[in-house]
């Protein structure tokens, strides 16, 4: 994916340099705002940017209680408020927020956390919640390519 993501870098980097900075600004906004709903639709699907499932929540006995509780990760996560997109005319990014970004650390790069203050610390499972898809690159290309066939 670094690959795509490299070679869409260096085929980008000559138009962008023939756009006026007030352009550039308003193609990454764009673009930023995009990529931020496409991550945030990615993540209520539970999937990685391959295309795999996240690992599944530890089970847990909730006191036997009958039934099941069924929650989705990250509902709360994936919300405006703290998964932001921000963007000058130079560069792009969407990036989680305050404590939200410690806990979506840990669960990308499958980290040891402590759940709360007095539990010993526990090993999560990798569940890449920002990532680059082939349709995020495809995207990126596409806002790129109607930009320039504005300026036409």
């Amino acid at each position: 994916m670094t690959d795509n993501l490299t070679a869409l870098e260096d085929w980008a980097a000559p138009l962008l340099a023939n756009l006026k900075p007030a352009e550039r600004r308003k193609l990454t906004g764009g673009i930023a705002r995009k990529l931020r709903r496409s991550q945030q639709q990615r993540i209520t699907a539970q999937r990685n940017p391959d295309g795999t499932a996240y690992a599944p929540r530890k089970q847990r006995d909730l006191r036997g209680k009958q039934g099941s509780i069924r929650r989705k990760m990250f509902t709360r996560l994936k919300a405006a408020k703290y998964l932001k997109a921000r963007s000058d005319a130079n560069s792009l990014a969407v990036v989680f927020l305050s404590r939200a970004a410690r806990i979506a650390r840990v669960h990308q790069y499958g980290l040891r956390d402590r759940p709360n203050r007095n539990a010993q610390p526990v090993q999560y499972q990798r569940r890449e919640l920002l990532g680059f898809t082939a349709a995020d690159l495809d995207l990126i290309r596409d806002e790129l390519l109607a930009q320039l066939s504005q300026g036409l």
